[in-house]
C-alpha cells in the first residue's frame, strides 16, 4: 500500500486545461492519480469500429505524451466496469478522496450513486464539480423553481443570469506537478477491449472569429460547410465550455452563443424529466400508431429515399459521422412524418452514428422534429424535402457531393408521395391526439 493519494477521474472533459474537478483535485496537499474508464457496460452496445472510441483512446495518449515527457505521469487507462476498476484501486492505494466532474445522463446518474455508496463505504470522499455547462440542474429555473419547459424564455433568463456571472477559468494546467508520479501503466489496447481502428476521423473543431461571425448567415447552406465543428469537442470535454462562451461572447454573434445556450436546455430537461430517454415528453404522443416499416426504415438509413436532400444527409451521416444541422431536421422530420417510423428509432440510429452525439440535444431534438417534445415544432409542420432543396441548396453542391446519380435512372423513384404522406401523418397524429382528450 503506497502513500495517501487523491484521484482524478477523467470522462466527459478530456483536457488538462480549464478543468474544474481536476484543478479542485490538484490545488490539495495530497497527490493526485489520474484514471480514465473505458466502461465496458457502455463499450458493449456500440460498434466494433466505433470512431468516438478510437478518438477517445487517441485524445488520451496525446495527453499521456505530455504527461510523461513533462511530469512523469500519466493517466492510468482501466477496462471494465466503474466498480470493479474502483474495488481495484482500493486494494491498490490508499485513497483519501476521489474527484470528477459532474455527468447528467441517467445512467451516469446512477453509476456515480454506486460508486459514492462503495466509496463512502471504504471511507473514501467522493467530490464532483460542475465542468461541461455554464448553468446547470436548478440554477436557471422559473420563479416558482420549476424547470422551463420552453427555450426562448429560458435562453432570456440564462443571459439575464450569465451577466451576473463571471465566467472564470479553472488553470488545472499550472498544477500538474501535483500528479502521481509513476511510469506508464500498460494501458489496454483498442483491440484488447474489442475495438478496431476506423477510417473516419472526428474533426477538429473551427471556431475561429470569422466562424462565428459569419455563423448566422451561413449555418443554413449544408454545401458551404461552414459549421464550428465543436460538437464532438463539446461532447468529450476536449474543449473547455468557459472558453467557447467567452469566444462566442466577445465575438458578439448570438445565434451561435444561443446555439450553446440550447445545448444546456435540453440537458437540464434531461436532468429534469429522464423519463424522455425513452417516452414522449408530451405523454399523448405515446399513443401514435407507427408504421415502422422495416423496409423503409432500412431505405431511410442506407439514404435511398428517392429524395435527394434526405438521401445526400443520411449518406453524409453514413460516411462522415457528420450531418448538417439543417439537414438534420429535415431527415428527423421525414421519418417520423413521411414514412411514420417512431423517433426513437431514429434517435438510436443517430445515437450510433453521430461523432457528436449528446444524449439530451439528440433525444431533445428527434421529440422537436417530431411535435412530442417541449418547446416542438407543431405536428402539422410537416417540411416538404424538395421544396427545401429551393431555400437551402439551390445549386445542388450539397446534393452533388453525396448523391452523384440523383438524375439518373438508376436513383430510385421516392419510396412515398409527399401529398400523401402528408394527409397520412395529419390524420394519424389527430387521431392519436384526440383520443387522448
Amino acid at each position: 500500500m503506497t502513500n495517501t493519494i487523491n484521484i482524478f477521474w477523467f470522462r466527459r472533459d478530456l483536457r488538462l486545461t480549464d478543468n474544474k474537478g481536476l484543478f479542485e483535485a490538484l490545488k490539495g496537499q495530497i497527490k493526485v492519480l489520474p484514471i480514465f474508464i473505458f466502461d465496458s457496460e457502455i463499450l458493449e452496445m456500440l460498434p466494433k469500429d466505433d470512431p468516438r472510441v478510437s478518438f477517445i483512446y487517441e485524445t488520451l495518449e496525446e495527453i499521456n505524451i505530455i504527461l510523461q515527457e513533462d511530469y512523469g505521469s500519466s493517466i492510468q487507462i482501466y477496462f471494465g466496469t466503474p466498480l470493479e476498476v474502483y474495488h481495484q484501486l482500493n486494494t491498490h492505494y490508499k485513497i483519501e478522496t476521489v474527484y470528477t466532474n459532474h455527468d447528467y445522463e441517467p445512467y451516469a446518474r446512477q453509476r456515480d450513486a454506486e460508486i459514492k455508496t462503495f466509496l463512502e463505504q471504504n471511507n473514501i470522499a467522493f467530490k464532483t464539480y460542475k465542468d461541461q455547462v455554464i448553468f446547470e440542474k436548478d440554477d436557471i429555473v422559473k420563479s416558482d423553481g420549476t424547470p422551463y419547459l420552453v427555450y426562448t424564455p429560458y435562453m432570456k433568463r440564462w443571459k439575464a443570469q450569465f451577466k451576473t456571472e463571471n465566467i472564470k477559468s479553472f488553470p488545472s494546467e499550472t498544477l500538474l506537478k501535483h500528479f502521481v508520479q509513476h511510469q506508464k501503466v500498460e494501458a489496454p489496447t483498442l483491440l484488447n477491449m474489442g475495438f478496431e481502428s476506423t477510417k473516419q476521423r472526428i474533426a477538429p473543431y473551427l471556431a475561429t472569429p470569422e466562424v462565428i461571425q459569419n455563423y448566422e448567415t451561413t449555418r443554413n447552406f449544408p454545401a458551404q460547410d461552414s459549421t464550428s465543428k465543436l460538437g464532438p469537442h463539446l461532447r468529450f470535454g476536449t474543449v473547455s465550455v468557459r472558453y467557447m462562451i467567452s469566444k462566442a461572447v466577445s465575438e458578439t454573434n448570438h445565434v451561435f452563443w444561443q446555439e450553446l445556450i440550447w445545448r444546456e436546455f435540453f440537458m437540464q430537461i434531461l436532468w429534469h424529466f429522464p423519463q424522455t430517454q425513452t417516452k414522449s415528453f408530451k405523454p399523448q404522443y405515446d399513443r401514435i400508431v407507427w408504421r415502422n416499416n422495416e423496409a423503409e426504415f432500412k431505405a431511410w438509413c442506407e439514404g435511398k429515399t428517392g429524395y435527394p436532400f434526405i438521401d445526400a444527409g443520411m449518406r453524409q451521416l453514413n460516411q462522415t459521422g457528420f450531418m448538417h444541422n439543417r439537414v438534420r431536421m429535415l431527415v428527423g422530420s421525414f421519418l417520423c412524418k413521411h414514412l411514420l417510423i417512431d423517433w426513437r428509432w431514429g434517435e438510436a440510429y443517430f445515437a450510433e452514428k453521430l461523432h457528436d452525439y449528446e444524449m439530451a440535444s439528440n433525444i431533445g431534438n428527434w421529440q422537436w422534429v417530431a411535435g412530442c417534445g417541449v418547446d416542438a415544432a407543431p405536428y402539422f409542420r410537416i417540411f416538404n424535402p424538395t421544396t427545401q432543396i429551393q431555400k437551402f441548396d439551390k445549386d445542388l453542391k450539397y446534393i452533388n457531393t453525396w448523391v452523384p446519380e440523383y438524375q439518373e435512372f438508376t436513383y430510385p423513384k421516392p419510396i412515398v408521395d409527399h401529398a400523401a404522406a402528408r394527409e397520412r401523418c395529419l390524420r394519424v397524429f389527430k387521431a392519436a391526439l384526440n383520443a387522448s382528450i
